[in-house]
């Protein structure tokens, strides 16, 4: 089958998730209320969630690999999550309270357990919102006011770093000096102009670039493993670190997709590097929306109020003194306290789910190879993806690029129609609820759509 001959299957076979999806786009801007989860003909509208599977509207049941992008590292309706969120009710009688709580300083504590990275914290309601944050505090710390961000590396949906992150290759350069490019409309020249774009994994490159701009750029911000999947050397990782001490440049590690899911202490616990700021999000809230940007105490102090808000008109200290942070539902107790349930769940449960994310990695290039095709799983912990390619490795951007992304689509779609979901060349989030004869259905999955194409 074609790609169009499975794409026309798939529409015939959802008719209520065409209907849904044409009656949204009367009134929400492309029918979704974030890109990423639009592909073509339409999305698939869900309307159940339990363990490792989805229901679609027409009823169709799915093995989920998504899992909204990684938050749901426990799959849908884990029970103790579900207990601890109707008991913290019964007890409390209110989800919000606008004031402090303890159960802030309970799940900060947690935190820094795991990352000792982190000696204070702030919340946020995103990583996107802590990505934001760790930017501005930087910029705060240092007095400087460029960015510098890897080629392929995407920490939210906002102008300072809506640069760079799928670039077209023809237009980004010589790729030890990438061109800054623009990933939206609304985005400047200024902003193009004050951010660096770096060559992942490439520290000869970054120090020359780096080198030059140190007296410009405030903060490095990365993903250690770019796109969640494509990891930094190690040489690398323990490379930028000692280049942005000796520059004087903060280096910000943005763990929203890696925390709790490539180790327990994220991937600067698998590094051993201690970066300045660290922002978390995902997995920390259980499926709800949360953020954290962690980081030493002499950067994070400069947020503390000393007495006074900007909002207080009875202020009479500079707004300028102070690092300026809040946010109605920053620390929500219920996020909080289902986030703490979950933490308390993996460090028992951890070690089986990486095992489990083996055996599916393994599986699926065995069948690849079956069919004479060579494929690469790269991925640390319990996130991979799928390149289809030749090549013996991949540490760039660039590498990626020189994958077969269509025929990786075309399986994809080929899963879809046998009850795998996962957004066509998504890369795959597993879950505790992912058991071996979820695993056992998944690879009879694969031997399905293989056949179809």
């Amino acid at each position: 089958m074609t790609l169009e001959e499975l794409k026309e299957e798939y529409a015939t076979k959802n008719p209520s998730s065409k209907k849904a999806f044409d009656n949204a786009c009367s009134d929400i801007p492309g029918g979704i209320t974030a890109n990423v989860k639009f592909f073509a003909p339409f999305p698939l509208f869900m309307k159940e969630g339990h363990g490792a599977w989805l229901t679609d509207l027409d009823d169709h049941k799915y093995v989920d690999y998504v899992l909204s992008y990684g938050p749901l590292i426990l799959g849908h309706e884990r029970k103790e999550v579900l207990d601890s969120i109707q008991d913290y009710f019964a007890k409390h009688g209110t989800m919000l309270y606008g004031t402090p709580h303890e159960l802030e300083d309970i799940f900060a504590k947690k935190i820094k357990k795991h990352f000792p990275s982190i000696e204070m914290l702030r919340y946020t309601n995103s990583g996107t919102e802590a990505t934001l944050l760790c930017i501005r505090t930087a910029f705060a710390y240092t007095g400087k006011y460029k960015l510098a961000k890897f080629e392929g590396h995407y920490h939210g949906g906002y102008n300072e770093v809506l640069v760079s992150v799928n670039p077209d290759v023809s237009k980004a350069g010589d790729p030890t000096h990438p061109t800054p490019l623009p990933e939206s409309k609304g985005i400047s020249d200024r902003m193009l102009d004050d951010t660096i774009v770096l060559p992942f994994n490439d520290l000869e490159a970054c120090t020359e670039i780096l080198t030059k701009h140190q007296d410009e750029v405030a903060a490095i911000i990365m993903e250690p493993l770019f796109s969640g999947t494509i990891p930094a050397t190690k040489e690398f990782m323990t490379g930028i670190r000692a280049l942005t001490k000796k520059l004087g440049i903060l280096m910000i590690m943005d763990e929203v997709k890696t925390g709790f899911r490539i180790t327990l202490g994220g991937a600067q616990q698998y590094y051993d590097v201690k970066p300045d700021l660290t922002a978390l999000g995902k997995v920390i809230g259980a499926g709800f929306p949360v953020g954290i940007v962690g980081g030493r105490k002499d950067i994070m102090s400069m947020a503390a109020p000393q007495g006074s808000d900007i909002l207080d008109n009875s202020n009479t200290r500079s707004a300028a003194d102070i690092l300026y942070h809040s946010g109605t539902y920053n620390g929500h107790p219920m996020i909080l306290n289902a986030g703490l349930t979950t933490i308390g769940i993996l460090e028992h449960e951890f070690d089986g789910l990486l095992k489990r994310t083996e055996r599916l990695k393994n599986g699926i290039r065995d069948i690849y190879a079956a069919h004479g095709i060579h494929i690469l799983t790269p991925g640390l912990g319990s996130m991979f993806n799928i390149a289809v390619t030749e090549l013996s490795d991949i540490k760039t951007y660039r590498d990626l690029q020189k994958s077969d992304f269509a025929l990786r689509k075309k399986l994809d779609y080929a899963l879809l129609l046998e009850g795998i979901y996962n957004k066509p060349c998504n890369r795959y989030n597993m879950c505790t609820a992912h058991t071996d004869e979820v695993i056992d259905f998944t690879l009879e999955a694969y031997e399905k759509a293989f056949k179809r194409i």
